[in-house]
């Protein structure tokens, strides 16, 4: 099989749309969690931006994948494995900026003693 060939080969539909899915379903979940952290009461301190910022930008990733693989383009081989590192990229990130503002909870905790906004 020559470089020619791998370009030109096509990936399963229903194997595309199932990774679709799961692209949905998880961009949906960080979306979720981004909005539910905006709607806490508790007030936002300028270190949070250290965990907003990997979480915004993994969750503009994973939008990014879903586009990609939404193109009929995607049943190339080559533009669904890209997806694919775009959207695993994205979730990383978004799961470290996840841990980080938990983390960051988690010292606020520490050193006062009380619940943040309490």
């Amino acid at each position: 099989m020559d470089e020619h060939d791998r370009k030109e080969e096509q990936i399963e539909t229903l194997f595309r749309n199932g990774t679709i899915t799961v692209v949905g379903i998880l961009l949906a979940f960080s979306l979720g969690f981004v909005t539910h952290w905006a709607a806490n009461p508790v007030p936002w301190r300028f270190y949070d931006l250290f965990a907003v910022a990997p979480i915004l930008v993994g969750i503009a990733f994973q939008m990014r994948a879903l586009w990609r693989l939404l193109d009929v383009n995607s049943l190339r081989r080559q533009v669904y494995e890209r997806a694919n590192r775009i959207f695993i990229a994205g979730l990383i990130l978004t799961a470290c900026g996840v841990g980080l503002a938990i983390l960051l909870d988690v010292l606020e905790v520490a050193s006062t003693g009380t619940l943040p906004g309490a």
